[in-house]
């Protein structure tokens, strides 16, 4: 796949200019920083707090083996926290001014068995350019027998997906950390000229197996050596811990562009008829942004809209551009895509993944 689709602005219209400005004013007014402040700071301790005290706990041999068992749901709860509070905003350059602090702060995906070179490519680059857009966007491509967006082909069993889709998504941080990323590192050279060497493959290889070997090390090895339970019992505690985490992250994730209402453009001749701001609008959607506890959790990707036209702010401050960004795109007749609640957005989701079972094409929201 290369990645040279373009966005033309055929509308002529400058909404991206004028709610760029008008979000630059808010924080000028206000007189105060797009990056982290002290909520983050006390987000960030609660997230690593959820993983590391349970596991804490497990190898204390102080409780039971269904204690350690629910420490490890709690585990899996916290690796979602770190990956969408703590590791997202860093890894987007919006943790901090300093960049050595945000590259400090993403590692953190590695140490809880990811890889943030492959991320930011499949999410930094490729979801956010071209969200929604077959061919481009890595979160929508065809995995795990699900069809995502009606420009794959539709096969008889799409029509079960309704059932089986969340069980697939449990799934989806065991194989990340497992193979998905000795999958992708190679691939993703190519998005890096200057590394896309001998030297550089050999770099970035050896960086994940480190990454790997320190994460396989505290998460199994150091239980088996500490604590006198089974194999299978530390196999279960792990699975638990995946698909806890993979469940929540991949859930919320979908709720954000899979839902009813956003748009699956395709690209014609190598384009697409409007411009990249648009686009995000059409194609994505917020949810539950009145939810605080929601909001706090999930990283402020409830507020999708904001952090797609403004992926360098701390999330912590999407609850305030928000308002601005709804009013400038009903001035210029543009979707605001939300579901007021938690709960109607699975139901939208479950919704859409049905249709996309049952039909070959979908109605799409407008033609931009």
């Amino acid at each position: 796949m290369s990645a040279t689709l373009k966005f033309t602005n055929k509308n002529k219209t400058d909404f991206h200019k004028v709610v760029t400005q008008r979000v630059e004013n808010y924080f000028a007014e206000k007189g105060i920083s797009k990056n982290a402040d002290y909520r983050m700071v006390i987000k960030t301790i609660v997230m690593f707090s959820l993983y590391f005290i349970p596991y804490a706990l497990i190898l204390s041999g102080t409780i039971s083996i269904y204690g350690m068992w629910l420490c490890t749901v709690i585990m899996g709860l916290g690796l979602a926290g770190i990956g969408m509070s703590v590791m997202h905003d860093a890894n987007h350059g919006a943790y901090s001014g300093k960049s050595w602090l945000n590259q400090v702060i993403g590692y953190s995906l590695n140490i809880v068995g990811g890889d943030a070179f492959n991320w930011k490519i499949q999410h930094n680059q490729l979801h956010h350019t071209y969200t929604n857009i077959h061919g481009f966007d890595q979160d929508i491509r065809p995995r795990m027998n699900l069809r995502l967006t009606p420009a794959v082909k539709r096969n008889w069993f799409h029509r079960f997906q309704v059932f089986y889709a969340f069980m697939f998504y449990s799934l989806q941080t065991f194989f990340w950390v497992i193979v998905k990323d000795f999958m992708q590192f190679d691939h993703y050279l190519q998005f890096h000229s200057a590394e896309n060497n001998k030297k550089q493959k050999t770099k970035r290889l050896l960086n994940i197996i480190l990454f790997k070997v320190i994460y396989y090390f505290y998460i199994l090895v150091i239980p088996a050596l500490v604590l006198d339970v089974a194999w299978r019992q530390l196999l279960i505690g792990f699975m638990t811990i995946h698909m806890v985490g993979g469940l929540t992250l991949t859930t919320v994730f979908q709720l954000a562009h899979v839902v009813e209402g956003t748009d699956y453009p395709e690209p014609v001749n190598g384009t697409i008829e409007a411009e990249w701001a648009v686009h995000q609008m059409h194609t994505t959607a917020n949810f539950a942004p009145q939810n605080k506890l929601v909001t706090f959790f999930v990283g402020g990707l409830n507020y999708q809209i904001e952090h797609h036209l403004f992926q360098r702010i701390c999330h912590v401050h999407y609850p305030s551009i928000a308002p601005i960004v709804q009013q400038t795109a009903a001035e210029y007749g543009i979707p605001y895509i939300k579901n007021d609640t938690f709960g109607s957005a699975v139901a939208s989701h479950v919704r859409l993944l049905r249709e996309l079972g049952l039909k070959e094409t979908l109605k799409m929201a407008s033609d931009f």
